[in-house]
């Protein structure tokens, strides 16, 4: 028999540290590689680090990152890799986050999903991952 669950968890987190390093500057654009390593904490609890490479010019930008995630999702302890990418500019943006298939460990071998960062205007960030869990 095998059982599913489609569920939603959010978390804050904070940004322990970033490292950018720039490898071309010019013509109105810099590209950089930025590591960087978080700490989440509400229904996703644990840390992550993600390697970004960056585009950025006076107004606009964009991003490609895969993150690493070593958490307790709603009491199950694991790691999974998430892919992500942003483009913002002056008329708006758009993100994508996605599950890496086949990237889940320990309990959360089989995670499948996709989420979402939410910034607020004090400065903080929520992250929300409707997942889902299928085992035997």
């Amino acid at each position: 028999m095998t059982t599913e669950q489609h569920t939603r968890a959010t978390s804050s987190f904070v940004i322990d540290s970033w490292d950018q390093q720039p490898y071309h500057e010019g013509e109105g654009v810099q590209l950089a590689r930025v590591e960087l390593s978080k700490t989440f904490a509400g229904d996703i609890e644990g840390t992550s680090t993600a390697s970004l490479l960056m585009a950025g010019g006076s107004e606009s930008g964009a991003y490609v990152a895969h993150e690493r995630l070593v958490v307790r999702v709603h009491g199950r302890d694991g790691a999974f890799v998430l892919q992500h990418a942003a483009v913002a500019g002056p008329q708006g943006g758009s993100s994508s986050w996605v599950v890496v298939p086949d990237s889940g460990t320990g309990e959360l071998r089989g995670l499948t999903g996709d989420g979402e960062i939410t910034r607020h205007d004090d400065g903080s960030h929520t992250f929300t991952l409707d997942y889902h869990l299928g085992g035997a």
